[in-house]
């Protein structure tokens, strides 16, 4: 591996595992370009550090222990992708579903376009369904 794919499979996990699964905020401007952009991220979201935080604080009032078990990770050019284990607890409303306690555990693959040394771009295929049942929502 180059290390410049080196450098940008480094700031993508970073970006999940201490912005993401840490809940820190001030990370953001250090982590994202000011045009980032979310493909996952609800409708309106706005694009840069203002949105990845949008974002973080939506899954945080949900998911307040949020956490991340990294399986693979690797990069090719300014792509990475990161295959994981999600896992939380439902402590909050989500998509309207008021708290339920329940815990989950889901697996995910998040993609990562990295640009002079941050986030740009981000995609990620979760198994919604599962987290749906675990936590509730079709009850």
């Amino acid at each position: 591996m180059s290390s410049a794919t080196a450098s940008n499979v480094d700031v993508a996990m970073r970006t999940q595992l201490e912005y993401y699964g840490e809940g820190r905020y001030e990370l953001a401007d250090a982590l994202v370009t000011d045009d980032y952009v979310d493909h996952e991220a609800p409708p309106g979201t706005p694009a840069g550090p203002e949105g990845a935080n949008a974002v973080l604080r939506w899954l945080r009032d949900a998911f307040d222990d949020l956490g991340y078990e990294v399986k693979d990770a690797f990069g090719a050019g300014d792509r990475v992708a990161i295959r994981l284990i999600t896992r939380g607890t439902h402590t909050g409303e989500f998509m309207g579903k008021p708290p339920t306690g329940r815990p989950f555990e889901m697996e995910a693959i998040h993609l990562y376009r990295i640009e002079n040394g941050r986030v740009a771009e981000h995609w990620a295929k979760r198994d919604d369904v599962s987290l749906a049942h675990q936590i509730g929502l079709f009850e």
